[in-house]
């Protein structure tokens, strides 16, 4: 099949859920904007430890950041809000997850910088993090519509650009903040409108570990895209484009030795590749069916995974032997069981000490905190309430730091 036809071609697969209504794009932000973050915070001391849970509110009449101190235990507290300075979004027919993508929250560890997409303002944000304090508000455009996904390695950024034809742009951090990189605007091809359909855009943008490769998943083009980059920052040209082994290829996360796995929203499963240098995959290993419903998002604790499964509200958990075989933590790829608390289950996140597990949920508008085991498994230790729940639009980006 031609990449046009391709590019063309839908996957059709129904989700267990309802769909949200369409939202109109929002203009977009100024050119570049430097403010005060505008915040809340409760009164007294909350950045006694430098440990921290931050969540993307994506609310459209003004993004923000919600910031939780995390304990030693893995509790959370609240410490703050702060606002991006752009608007959220909601991509049609979104059913849980109004940003249909992993990664629209970001940290840098090297610069100690917290990016956030601002999809309705087609802007993406950059905050200096102290303890659970955010500074140094920056706003600059993603250079397309509709971003979505955010990915750091070495001092560059890319930002993953949704609707219309979609494009990955690239940014330096810098001690000020962003500054976009020229040269590295590329085009996916896709045909979106300004706000996408959830399930034709793309998933994520991911670096390589290394940062040799740029990654990007589309859905509905069922294929994984992979734009070698240059000394200078710059991806190749075009991108080196591989079917996916499975349908509806979503998030991506790396093992320990470098191979990629990616998590198929079509029949909730994972497949693993190498990612070779000139930009083509190798299956390392078959599509891994978890029994659950639409999966969506995976992140990686040591040798263990977890993922998301929307349609189930579950969580699957994954280990990873010596040879790199990937197998289900439990047999009925369940790692936790589901509660009224935890309905919607989208975005997770580990913390850097690989201790914690962190997972959105949407309908019900909390964050669930797990232990991870030496076995894999989770033992709950906080549930946050109050955060925006799916209806216009809902939370989604997570980070744990």
């Amino acid at each position: 099949m031609s990449r046009h036809n391709r590019r063309r071609s839908t996957l059709r697969f129904r989700l267990t859920v309802g769909a949200a209504g369409v939202l109109a794009a929002a203009a977009a932000a100024a050119s570049v904007t430097v403010a005060s973050a505008g915040e809340t915070r409760p009164r007294g001391d909350t950045a006694k430890a430098d440990h921290a849970v931050f969540v993307q509110g994506d609310e459209l009449d003004g993004n923000t950041i919600h910031v939780f101190k995390r304990g030693e235990g893995g509790r959370l507290t609240a410490a703050g809000r702060y606002a991006t300075g752009g608007r959220g979004g909601d991509q049609v027919d979104a059913p849980t997850d109004s940003l249909a993508s992993q990664g629209s929250l970001v940290y840098d560890q090297r610069s100690g910088r917290l990016l956030a997409v601002n999809a309705g303002s087609g802007t993406v944000t950059s905050f200096r993090v102290r303890g659970q304090r955010l500074s140094d508000r920056q706003v600059v455009r993603s250079g397309g519509d509709f971003p979505s996904s955010l990915a750091v390695s070495g001092g560059l950024a890319y930002v993953l650009n949704a609707g219309g034809a979609g494009s990955v742009q690239g940014f330096r951090i810098t001690a000020r903040g962003l500054e976009p990189l020229r040269g590295s605007h590329r085009s996916l091809g896709l045909d979106n409108k300004k706000v996408p359909l959830f399930s034709s855009s793309p998933g994520q943008v991911a670096f390589t570990p290394g940062g040799g490769q740029l990654v990007v998943t589309t859905k509905s083009a069922n294929t994984i895209e992979v734009f070698p980059v240059g000394r200078d920052g710059r991806p190749a040209r075009r991108a080196v484009i591989n079917d996916s082994a499975g349908g509806v290829p979503f998030a991506v996360t790396f093992d320990r030795s470098g191979r990629m796995l990616v998590a198929e929203a079509k029949d909730s499963t994972v497949t693993t590749y190498k990612v070779r240098a000139h930009g083509t995959l190798a299956v390392l290993q078959k599509p891994l069916p978890n029994g659950q419903k639409t999966l969506c998002w995976l992140e990686r604790a040591g040798d263990f995974f977890y993922g998301g499964n929307t349609g189930s509200s579950t969580v699957t958990g994954y280990r990873t032997d010596r040879h790199g075989a990937l197998s289900l933590t439990d047999a009925s790829g369940v790692a936790t069981p589901p509660s009224a608390a935890s309905q919607g289950v989208i975005d997770v996140a580990v913390t850097k000490d690989e201790r914690f597990l962190y997972v959105q949920n949407a309908t019900s508008g909390t964050v669930g905190g797990f232990r991870v085991g030496e076995n894999g498994s989770l033992t709950k230790v906080t549930t946050v309430t109050g955060l925006p729940s799916f209806a216009e639009s809902g939370m989604e980006g997570i980070v744990a730091v």
